[in-house]
């Protein structure tokens, strides 16, 4: 796993495919706030409880962006996308290379069995492309309150 991001940091830069096919950048956020989640696997528990907490605070943060991020195929994306109504990009990092750079693909146990995946993380990116909270190992109930209140305070 690759060193944390830090308040500050330049969010490194990403292109990805959404559920619909399109190619989305994080240049295209540019000049508005946005909030980049990383989550294991659409449509399990706790990627549900987290996608559809941010598809419920998303009339309360103004102009600024949602996108997720997990190793999920655009298709399976486009299901839970269309299953809870999210209606934000949710990106298809395959190849995890760019939760590999957020320092978000890493180690995890279930069961006692050791093998590596997605390490649930969301970081709110300002309108420059800096790193404005980096919130690593964030339990799905507290990544809209976290970002409700980073808004509130910032």
């Amino acid at each position: 796993m690759s060193t944390h991001l830090a308040p500050g940091d330049k969010a490194p830069a990403f292109t990805l495919v959404d559920q619909h096919g399109n190619k989305v950048k994080l240049s295209d956020f540019k000049g508005r706030k946005v909030l980049v989640y990383f989550y294991p696997k659409a449509d399990t528990p706790g990627c549900t409880a987290q996608s559809c907490g941010l598809r419920d605070v998303a009339g309360d943060i103004g102009d600024t962006a949602i996108v997720g991020i997990s190793p999920d195929e655009p298709a399976r994306q486009k299901k839970f996308d269309e299953k809870y109504s999210l209606g934000f990009p949710l990106l298809a990092d395959t190849d995890h290379a760019v939760a590999e750079r957020y320092g978000v693909w890493g180690e995890k146990s279930m069961y006692g069995k050791k093998y590596l995946g997605i390490i649930r993380s969301a970081f709110l990116i300002d309108e420059s492309g800096r790193i404005a909270e980096a919130w690593y190992k964030i339990s799905p109930k507290d990544t809209p309150v976290r970002l409700t209140q980073a808004l509130a305070a910032g």
